[in-house]
């Protein structure tokens, strides 16, 4: 009897670093990426309750190993850490090189960077920013917005420090938050952190808002379909109908 072996048993493949407390990535990403022939290979980073600068900058020195751990000695498409504002303390950069490092020749993506390329694509500059965190850990993402060329129109800081709480919001919750936090003139809402289910309520939020939104895990999804060279429409929302028109660089 003759075998015969595919190279690969889906078209395209994606690395996933999801924290170990995260209930939402992984689901957001089978949903929108799975059905469009781009496999998601998931590992899990230590990380532990309450989100603040310090507890997300701890987890710099395991992305490499993570990353290194998804099909070794095989090539992915991207691999994608999971974590917005561990990405924003750490630095972009910094993260993105670690995963270079455990994972050469793939196309490293941060939720940060990503959302910067999809705001650009929107041709966006003016945003609303709604986060789940405390003002401590939201100041540093206002500054990175900042520092990356947007003007912040508004900042909303939810106030919570657990991101299993994060992940329990509701989704009606986080478009009436999302409504009530716009500030007239913005040119789009981004809604952060990976733990919040918005992806999955984009168009309810563009319907709420009346502007273009953009979550992180939507964002990341986004830039995992183009870089595969998937330019469909693979959810709600104006970005997803829109090529990549700007590197993912957070800056």
């Amino acid at each position: 009897m003759n075998i015969t072996l595919d190279d690969r048993p889906l078209p395209h493949r994606v690395g996933l670093i999801a924290l170990a407390t995260d209930h939402t990535t992984e689901p957001d990403f089978h949903r929108i990426l799975s059905p469009r022939g781009i496999g998601v290979y998931s590992t899990r980073i230590p990380f532990a309750n309450p989100v603040t600068p310090a507890t997300l900058a701890a987890m710099a020195g395991d992305i490499t190993e993570a990353a290194r751990l998804i099909l070794p000695d095989e090539p992915l498409d991207a691999v994608v850490y999971s974590c917005t504002s561990a990405s924003v303390v750490i630095g972009d950069e910094a993260v993105r090189a670690a995963i270079l490092q455990g994972k050469p020749g793939t196309q490293a993506i941060t939720p940060i960077s990503a959302a910067f390329a999809g705001l650009r694509a929107l041709g966006a500059e003016k945003i609303t920013l709604l986060t789940p965190y405390t003002h401590e850990t939201t100041a540093p993402m206002a500054a990175c917005f900042e520092a990356g060329g947007f003007t912040l129109m508004g900042v909303t800081a939810l106030g919570l420090t657990d991101d299993r709480e994060m992940a329990r919001i509701t989704p009606e919750s986080i478009v009436q938050a999302s409504r009530t936090a716009m500030v007239r003139g913005s040119d789009a809402i981004f809604i952060s952190c990976t733990a919040l289910r918005a992806a999955g309520v984009i168009g309810q939020i563009e319907a709420a808002t009346g502007i273009p939104a953009v979550s992180s895990n939507y964002a990341t999804a986004w830039a995992v379909m183009r870089t595969c060279g998937d330019e469909g429409q693979g959810a709600d929302g104006q970005l997803m109908r829109l090529p990549m028109a700007a590197p993912m660089v957070a800056s």
